[in-house]
């Protein structure tokens, strides 16, 4: 926020901008008289929002000169909120491709870099960076093309490998990854806002820390990563050879590596104020606590279970039935005699409403035709387990906080213990689901419904902080 820091000389206005973190705590200060320039570089699946924000604040108390770039995914900005940053905030909007970077990727990316190549030490740069960003904010390192890049997301994406691993190894094939951005703008002053769409917040892994110096990774961790998830020549999920020649070369010294904080980027200035900060506006950790309230004001005994739930979606969904099963047998009317002779221990009263947020994964096979998402897959598996034990009056709901769920027009799905009995057109409904999660394509298997209401669709929500499920238990 802009706060009133008194008055000048003249008798005008003393302006500065305040920013903390989310959680609280010492509030970063900087004087905007101190800046001729402020430039915005918005990027990731929550860049126009965020960007909105940031450019209304400035701008309010702000008279010199303001600019900006904002790279989007496709339709994940409305034109009015396109035609308000051009022609009020000066801020240019470009549309990329996610998750895979195509060529509108690379020259947003290199329009970034060179206007932060372009900065002094009287510039303001504010970084406004959320979750797909790594995609849309891509600039080949030589000699990798953009089609090597393509050609590793796309395997990176297929064998299962966390986001956090997966920018290990991103943030060395590109010129703005792992601190680079920030050393483009250097002598000028870097202020990163941050929406984390990973588990426990790593401000070096989101977006691949275009911002952030990358201590806790180097060319030996991306090799090693290369070997445990099958990326070498000849494995599953091979890599392309100019990428796998590429990080040898950098294991073996003959390549610089992503920044480190001994860098001047991120040094302070006067001992005192970093000329390189970020900030966590947003996470998890927000959007689950936010679902605990609400769930509270509906009458529902809240359990919140975490935010940091990861693994395979298939799996995750045997445990959250298992949880919802346990609940469920509180309403079973015991004689005295089997009340005597079982002991329930219920983690909470009925209605219930366990919560949790953290990113599943699934791992692809080769050449996988399946459509769907690790949000939809965990539902569907949910509604067969559900099935099978024969659990009614539990609803469990698995979205992806972004309005999108792997390469699908769905945020995710809503199921119930009935959801595989309203099939339609099936025979053995129950082999009929099971079939379609082999071959990953939930998303074909709950469009067939007759009720057409288990895929949920929200389009871009403009924000981006990973996964929330809830599962009701009445």
């Amino acid at each position: 926020r802009i706060q009133d820091d008194g008055s000048n000389l003249d008798g005008s206005s003393k302006s500065q901008l305040a920013v903390e973190q989310q959680s609280g705590g010492a509030q970063l200060k900087y004087d905007l008289e101190n800046y001729n320039t402020i430039k915005i570089f918005s990027f990731g699946k929550a860049s126009a929002a965020m960007a909105m924000a940031a450019a209304k604040i400035i701008s309010d108390a702000y008279p010199k000169h303001l600019e900006g770039v904002v790279v989007i995914k496709d339709g994940h900005a409305t034109s009015k909120e396109i035609q308000t940053m051009n022609e009020e905030y000066n801020i240019v909007v470009r549309s990329a491709s996610h998750p895979i970077p195509d060529e509108r990727s690379v020259a947003a990316a290199n329009e970034i870099l060179q206007s932060a190549y372009d900065s002094d030490e009287k510039t303001l740069v504010i970084a406004c960076i959320s979750g797909g960003g790594s995609a849309l904010f891509c600039s080949p390192r030589d000699p990798l093309t953009l089609e090597d890049l393509v050609a590793t997301n796309t395997a990176l994406l297929a064998s299962g490998m966390p986001i956090e691993k997966m920018n290990v190894i991103r943030k060395r094939l590109e010129n703005g990854k792992g601190g680079k951005l920030a050393v483009a703008a250097y002598p000028a002053t870097v202020l990163t806002l941050v929406l984390s769409d990973i588990i426990r917040d790593p401000l070096d892994m989101i977006a691949s820390g275009p911002t952030v110096p990358d201590d806790g990774s180097d060319w030996n961790d991306a090799c090693k990563l290369v070997e445990d998830y099958g990326l070498g020549c000849g494995g599953d999920h091979e890599l392309p050879a100019a990428v796998l020649e590429l990080l040898q070369v950098g294991k073996t010294g003959n390549l610089d590596d992503t920044p480190k904080s001994k860098h001047p980027a991120f040094s302070s200035t006067a001992g005192l104020t970093k000329l390189c900060e970020t900030v966590l506006v947003g996470n998890n950790d927000a959007a689950v606590m936010a679902a605990a309230e609400e769930a509270e004001e509906l009458g529902y005994h809240p359990v919140v279970l975490g935010t940091c739930m990861e693994g395979e979606a298939s799996c995750i969904a045997g445990v959250y039935v298992t949880m919802a099963e346990m609940l469920a047998r509180q309403r079973i009317n015991f004689t005295n005699d089997e009340i005597s002779r079982t002991k329930l221990f219920p983690i909470a009263k009925l209605p219930c409403a366990l919560i949790v947020g953290g990113e599943t994964t699934v791992t692809l096979p080769p050449r996988c035709n399946g459509k769907g998402g690790r949000n939809q897959e965990l539902a569907l598996t949910a509604a067969v387990k559900l099935r099978e034990m024969n659990l009614r009056d539990v609803v469990l709901a698995s979205v992806g906080t972004d309005g999108t769920d792997g390469p699908t027009d769905a945020a995710g799905a809503i199921i119930d213990g009935g959801t595989i009995s309203r099939l339609a057109s099936c025979d053995d409904v129950e082999a009929f689901a099971k079939e379609a999660l082999n071959h990953h394509d939930a998303y074909n298997l709950l469009s067939k419904l007759e009720d057409d209401i288990s895929l949920i669709k929200t389009g871009p929500t403009g924000t981006n902080v990973a996964d929330v499920c809830i599962i009701l238990v009445r």
